[in-house]
């Protein structure tokens, strides 16, 4: 791959002392150049990525890119390449480079606070019973054919590099579609950039990711940005541009404000039975939901007809992921024998109200609940199929959303009986400055401490004394984690394992 056969990939650039040249890698991490890299230098919260320019030359890049100003020192290099966002021009050139790889695929975006990772399970099931190969990138990891790839710690939607790199290898499977995980800060921070997306899904909007948006209006155009991207994405033979739409979605105008987005089509989903859409369009509602503790039943009314569901997720909220998904399936026109035998088979999502059955008496469910309106949901389903108390533990991140820790202590306080109070990622706050936030809203809804709440700062300790304290008929709920396999203390990743400790805590 030559550079100027790259350099037409992106949006503007200028380049100094151009000179044409065989490019090995596009990276943004200097300790990554080998002979003959294309190395973007990435201007961070921090430190800037232009100052390890040197390093990268002396490590064998052959051409360098930035947004920062152009020093003597730089001037003086060979395909110095100038452009207004270096974010951007990463994930145009890593697409470049691998050939657009998501030009030969149908690509189907899904975004929202809470409900994502098993709406895309969801989805990608649903294609796979209906004969089509599928890939992943989610929360959980990358999938691609029989393989799941690890995303690393705490990764959402990986970077423009890894993601160009998995859309490649689902080429080289011979994959037809590739459903994508899209978080608000993947979107903001242009890491889905150069992603030609067929359909955009929302799950919902509520209170989260504050600490890096800033402002709600923020966070919301951030996942706003998926389905604006469809009108100028490639356009593919016989493939619409589609919007999946959440009619109950309507807190702070979220549902008028991405309907306005212009689509070839909007597919509009409600698990309100009462819902009345008053203008013409594709609707799909859910009624007559029936939820117990071996799953869902439902029906769903579309305009080609009704559709019975059964699926073996709990939690009524579920119902809105599976109707996200069902859109997802009209969109591609899947047959509705497909829809409803990919939803069966769907019989649970790592850390998404993991039910961990050993023989004893009581339930233990772990969850990554890890917002107001998740934890809330969670609490909600595990009172549904409870027939005695619900026990939750928790805590609350480090380093991320302030805001939402009173209200996760005051949800907890009024829809849990017994509350441990525990670590989840303190990373280098302290762990009782976060645990004191979160009993301000266990307080305002009336809870004391040693008789409805406990401090337990040990995660495991704390997932141990949940369980010494069940009985029967009990769930114990464990909100955050869910499919994490570490936690964070100050800047250090620790082998951690919500599912480990429950089952060493049940033995």
């Amino acid at each position: 791959m030559n550079l100027s056969t790259l350099l037409p990939a992106l949006p503007a650039y200028q380049i100094e002392n151009a000179r044409d040249c065989g490019i090995t890698r596009v990276t943004d991490k200097s300790s990554q150049v080998i002979p003959g890299a294309l190395f973007v230098a990435i201007p961070g919260i921090n430190v800037d990525g232009a100052q390890f320019i040197p390093d990268a030359i002396q490590r064998g890049a052959v051409a360098v890119v930035t947004q920062s100003p152009l020093t003597t020192y730089h001037l003086s290099l060979s395909n110095l390449i100038r452009v207004p966002n270096a974010r951007t021009a990463l994930a145009h050139l890593c697409a470049a480079f691998h050939d657009f790889p998501s030009r030969k695929l149908r690509v189907i975006g899904i975004t929202g606070t809470d409900g994502k990772t098993t709406t895309c399970t969801l989805a990608a099931s649903i294609l796979a019973a209906a004969g089509h190969t599928v890939g992943a990138i989610t929360t959980v990891g990358a999938t691609i054919g029989d393989d799941t790839l690890d995303t690393g710690f705490h990764t959402t939607t990986p970077d423009s590099p890894a993601v160009q790199n998995y859309l490649a290898q689902m080429i080289e499977a011979e994959t037809e579609y590739a459903i994508i995980e899209a978080t608000s800060e993947g979107l903001a921070q242009n890491r889905l950039d150069a992603v030609e997306f067929d359909v955009a899904v929302i799950t919902n909007i509520t209170h989260e990711h504050l600490y890096y948006h800033k402002t709600w209006e923020n966070y919301r155009d951030a996942k706003a940005m998926l389905f604006r991207s469809l009108a100028t994405a490639f356009r593919k033979p016989r493939t619409a541009k589609i919007a999946v739409l959440n009619a109950d979605d309507t807190a702070r105008g979220v549902f008028d404000f991405l309907r306005a987005i212009p689509a070839d089509e909007q597919i509009i989903y409600s698990a309100n039975p009462t819902y009345h859409l008053p203008l013409t369009c594709t609707f799909i509602q859910a009624r007559e939901a029936i939820h117990s503790p071996r799953g869902l039943a439902f029906t769903v009314e579309t305009p080609f007809g009704e559709l019975e569901i059964e699926s073996p997720l709990i939690g009524r909220y579920n119902v809105a992921n599976i109707l996200a998904a069902i859109g997802v399936g009209m969109a591609r026109r899947v047959p509705f024998d497909a829809m409803r035998a990919g939803i069966a088979r769907v019989r649970g999502v790592p850390g998404r109200m993991e039910l961990i059955q050993r023989g004893q008496p009581f339930a233990v469910i772990v969850d990554f609940a890890h917002t107001p309106n998740a934890l809330s949901a969670a609490l909600d389903t595990a009172r549904e199929i409870s027939r005695g108390r619900v026990i939750v533990v928790f805590g609350c991140a480090g380093l991320r959303d302030v805001a939402k820790r009173a209200m996760m202590g005051e949800i907890a306080g009024q829809l849990a009986d017994q509350i441990i109070l525990t670590a989840e990622d303190p990373r280098t706050e302290s762990l009782d400055a976060i645990n004191a936030q979160i009993i301000e809203g266990l307080q305002r809804a009336g809870r004391r401490e040693h008789a409805d709440y406990f401090i337990i700062n040990d995660r495991g300790d704390a997932i141990a004394r949940a369980i010494q304290i069940a009985r029967a008929g009990d769930v114990v709920l464990i909100a955050g984690k869910g499919h994490e396999r570490s936690m964070c203390f100050g800047t250090t990743e620790f082998p951690w394992s919500d599912q480990e400790a429950v089952i060493a805590a049940l033995k």
